[in-house]
């Protein structure tokens, strides 16, 4: 796959993630210049989830994002479509309950979660709306939704400096240190072509989701939104905010 799309080929984003999934830790951290470190940490504190509970991590790839809910006690299943992804996260942590999962049609029961979290990986979905429902069916009444994804600056300025990063600057470092360079051209065309951080606020919100809310990383580099399942007994009301 070598142009960004909305209307993606699951079998093409699955095999482009297979071919990455080597050195695919190693490259994001190169790539975000450590940054993705500090995202994982603000998922995991968004998802609050507590031993006993359980967590679904989709788009979990080689497991590195589902490492600190167990290391905490918490049960998580880390899930993906990507077969590659899943062999190399399972020779990694063994210990993890590794599926192989899209986003669009879960093999898991309804309300079989507490917390349902995806991190970078809504946009590869061809049918993001469709995968935010389905997120909605496995979550139980009043549990919480955590989607971090690349998302808009929010100043100008550092804006262009970021649009022009990721079109000059990422693909040359990407063939130095991943394994598909040209996968990455890809993933920088991807970010452009998606919503702002209000625009995906909506579109969880039209899912079914409550209370919605969002909060800007690394000056809106990043965003991540949350937001509840009615029917729990401390369901909120419905709103959109940043």
């Amino acid at each position: 796959m070598s142009r960004a799309s909305l209307d993606k080929d699951p079998r093409d984003v699955a095999a482009m993630f297979d071919d990455v999934a080597r050195r695919y830790d190693v490259t994001n951290d190169v790539l975000s210049l450590g940054q993705d470190r500090l995202w994982r940490r603000a998922v995991v504190s968004a998802c609050a989830a507590r031993p006993g509970q359980r967590v679904l991590d989709i788009a979990a790839g080689t497991g590195t994002s589902s490492e600190p809910f167990a290391d905490s006690g918490v049960d998580v299943v880390p899930a993906d479509f990507s077969l590659g992804m899943l062999r190399v996260g399972h020779r990694r942590r063994n210990d993890l309950g590794f599926t192989a999962a899209d986003a669009m049609r879960l093999p898991f029961a309804d309300d079989a979660f507490d917390v349902v979290t995806m991190s970078f990986g809504l946009r590869n979905v061809s049918d993001p709306d469709a995968a935010l429902r389905e997120f909605l069916r496995v979550t139980k009444p009043g549990g919480r939704l955590v989607v971090c994804e690349f998302s808009s600056p929010t100043n100008a300025a550092f804006r262009s400096v970021y649009t022009n990063y990721l079109m000059r600057s990422l693909p040359p470092i990407a063939r130095r240190v991943s394994s598909n360079p040209e996968s990455y051209v890809y993933l920088a065309e991807s970010i452009r072509a998606w919503p702002d951080q209000r625009g995906l606020a909506r579109r969880v919100a039209d899912a079914g989701w409550e209370g919605v809310q969002w909060r800007d990383l690394t000056g809106g580099i990043v965003a991540l939104h949350r937001a509840t399942k009615p029917g729990g007994h401390d369901a909120a009301a419905p709103h959109v905010e940043g």
